[in-house]
């Protein structure tokens, strides 16, 4: 985005909130924020708060990593009684 005018803090913190509005945390949503930090002085307030905020919506959001297994260990799991 960089070359044409900048953007002001308003117009890119309304841009970020039009752009997660929608509930699409998909990368091509994810770069388009990245693009909206991009117009922001690495020194201005509001690039450090939105950044934090971009990583905690790619953690929340990111695909769920596969494991071996997804079982509980032994020790945590609850005895259950039986039934009689």
């Amino acid at each position: 985005m960089r070359g044409g005018p900048l953007l002001t803090d308003q117009e890119i913190a309304r841009s970020w909130r039009v752009l997660f509005h929608r509930g699409d945390f998909s990368e091509e949503t994810f770069a388009r924020a990245e693009a909206l930090l991009a117009e922001l002085r690495p020194e201005n307030p509001l690039r450090h708060r939105l950044s934090a905020e971009l990583a905690e919506l790619r953690r929340r959001h990111a695909p769920a990593a596969k494991t071996k297994s997804a079982r509980q260990p032994k020790h945590l799991k609850r005895r259950v009684a039986k039934a009689t």
